[in-house]
């Protein structure tokens, strides 16, 4: 039968998948973790909805959670884990803790971490950021063009380290 025969409510209970980045899924040692919990939490999650007695509310999160379940299942299965004592110390990389000052003078720390750890309320920026793209390769001292979408700006790196 066409799709087009299909009546809407019988499509209501579909959801579409979460993409997938086409980008190497590169993950700190701390973001490989944070993925592992959110598993088990999701895992332990599926458990109690499954118990009998579920009711309409816990079919509709059910789909949710399963949905999730096969996300994190991809993400796991591509996370390239990138350890920080492997990256070259003297320049931005990976994993990397950057400490920047801008023209006005006002100075920021930024760690460049895996798309699914990124979280800019806490400088944690995803490696594929413009951020990131300015910062990665540089060094104590360098100026850097950030690529911003309010406007170019110029960075300076005032110390680079790599936690554990």
């Amino acid at each position: 039968m066409s799709r087009a025969f299909v009546k809407e409510s019988d499509r209501a209970d579909e959801l579409p998948e979460i993409p997938i980045s086409a980008h190497p899924n590169h993950v700190t040692p701390r973001g490989l973790a944070l993925l592992r919990e959110r598993l088990a939490a999701l895992h332990a999650e599926r458990s109690d909805l499954n118990q009998e007695g579920a009711v309409a509310a816990d079919n509709a999160r059910l789909r949710h959670v399963e949905r999730e379940l096969r996300w994190l299942d991809a993400r796991l299965s591509s996370a390239t884990l990138v350890e920080p004592s492997r990256q070259p110390q003297d320049r931005v990389a990976f994993g990397a803790t950057v400490r920047v000052v801008d023209a006005d003078g006002n100075e920021s720390s930024y760690r460049i971490v895996g798309e699914d750890e990124a979280d800019a309320e806490r400088g944690e920026v995803s490696w594929i950021s413009p951020l990131a793209q300015a910062l990665l390769g540089a060094r104590v001292g360098d100026e850097v063009l950030w690529r911003r979408p309010l406007g170019d700006t110029r960075i300076e790196v005032l110390a680079i380290r790599y936690d554990a």
